[in-house]
């Protein structure tokens, strides 16, 4: 019992160590162009899918910074001005980006921006997991009217939408179609460029898919204990199984006793990893693997690139191919 207890009290101390995450660092990268179809995205996978769609045909500006985690991140007053001169602004919404509707109302009265929500049309995930932010707070889940289930479930306050639809090839490409439409639907002359890219990116994807599901399904384990809650799509469409040491946010905080248990989980199940991510601190993984007596790996919510992903070229898919065999690896 007093073994438990030291061990209890060394897994709450590693709370206090782990939440400082790079909320400052540089800014958004790009400016407007004239003469070019802006469009402002507000962090990396939509920039990504919207730079392979939109081609030369557009000018992208990525809000979020390089090496930023985007859970905790606001914009500043220039995010405003290039945004109220842009033609389209691109989100996420699911409750991802909670300053999106006062952002929204900051802008110039006189802009023209189309403001879209990309996550829209996925099937989305309700938790019970209070990440301690205001994620689906009121203003964006005004953008899901349409949609009887959601609402539903919005109601509820103890339901919380989780964001992270991205790190599901499979709503990755719902996204991607969002973004195709939306830019076919403020630059209508590429309207066939825009098709034309974005069926390249959609096979790319739905071989992406193919090859998670070929691959997970014949694995003997399924149970992944990650960092952050991040991986539920990820899980809901490939038959995995997380467990999460913290909420949907990253910065929060988990209960001494959830550690503990996770720890006897990991022992019992034999689980052999506990997955961390590069965007955060990777503290109180280290802290459970070793009370597990386990190792540690990546497993990637493609958040961001970090500056050195970025300097090797990574991208989504690379990212997503390094996930895969992380998972084999770690489900053998």
């Amino acid at each position: 019992m007093v073994a438990m207890k030291s061990r209890i009290s060394l897994l709450i101390l590693a709370l206090v160590l782990v939440f400082t995450l790079t909320a400052c660092g540089p800014k958004s990268s790009g400016s407007i162009v004239e003469g070019k179809v802006n469009v402002v995205t507000t962090f990396y996978p939509i920039y990504e899918f919207t730079r392979e769609i939109g081609g030369d045909d557009i000018n992208a500006i990525n809000l979020l910074p390089v090496g930023v985690e985007p859970h905790d991140w606001t914009p500043r007053s220039q995010d405003i001005v290039n945004t109220s001169k842009a033609q389209l602004f691109l989100y996420n919404g699911a409750g991802l980006e909670g300053w999106v509707p006062n952002f929204l109302k900051g802008l110039d009265s006189s802009s023209k921006v189309e403001a879209v929500e990309v996550s829209k049309g996925v099937d989305l995930i309700m938790t019970d997991e209070d990440d301690g932010h205001d994620h689906g707070g009121s203003g964006e889940e005004d953008h899901h009217e349409d949609d009887a289930d959601h609402n539903s479930h919005s109601s509820e306050d103890s339901l919380h939408t989780d964001p992270h639809t991205w790190v599901s090839p499979k709503s990755a490409i719902i996204m991607a179609r969002n973004i195709k439409e939306s830019l076919q639907s403020v630059d209508p002359e590429h309207k066939d460029g825009y098709e034309e890219r974005y069926n390249k990116l959609a096979e790319r994807l739905q071989a992406l898919d193919s090859k998670f599901e070929q691959e997970l399904t014949k694995l003997p384990n399924h149970k992944i204990v990650v960092s952050h809650q991040a991986f539920a799509y990820l899980a809901r469409d490939y038959k995995l199984e997380q467990h999460a040491i913290m909420g949907l946010s990253p910065d929060a905080e988990p209960r001494g006793q959830d550690l503990v248990n996770l720890a006897k989980m990991v022992k019992e199940e034999k689980i052999k990893y506990i997955f961390f991510e590069e965007l955060v601190s990777d503290k109180l993984a280290k802290t459970l693997a070793a009370e597990a007596g386990v190792s540690t790996m990546v497993l990637n919510p493609v958040e961001g690139l970090t500056a050195e992903q970025e300097k090797n070229g990574d991208n989504y898919f690379t990212l997503m191919e390094k996930n895969l065999q992380n998972l084999i690896m770690a489900l053998q």
